[in-house]
């Protein structure tokens, strides 16, 4: 099993919208991936709750079942559509990748 972790810092507005408004669409967008994309066995996308200095806005949890699975995700065009969503409303972004 692999699992991907991400986590973000949302401008306080691009495309728009507004730090809230992104965020939400962010979400929607990421969860409505495991529908087109098989190699997704579990999703979950959340909001910080601290506020701390040093927190990230929002993270993605995504389990796969191997890496090779995880590499096919990342070139499907559902998630490149999101990820440059994404990318156009962050200024900042971290990410693990761990086997388990």
């Amino acid at each position: 099993m692999l699992k991907h972790i991400v986590l973000w810092k949302v401008k306080d507005s691009a495309e728009g919208c507004s730090k809230e408004d992104n965020m939400i669409l962010a979400k929607d967008k990421l969860l409505a991936l495991p529908s087109s994309i098989y190699q997704i066995k579990k999703m979950t996308v959340g909001f910080d709750v601290l506020h701390g200095e040093k927190s990230y806005d929002m993270g993605l949890v995504v389990d796969f079942d191997s890496l090779e699975d995880m590499k096919l995700y990342q070139v499907h065009p559902d998630h490149v559509a999101v990820a440059g969503f994404i990318g156009k409303i962050t200024n900042d972004r971290a990410s693990l990748d761990m086997e388990f």
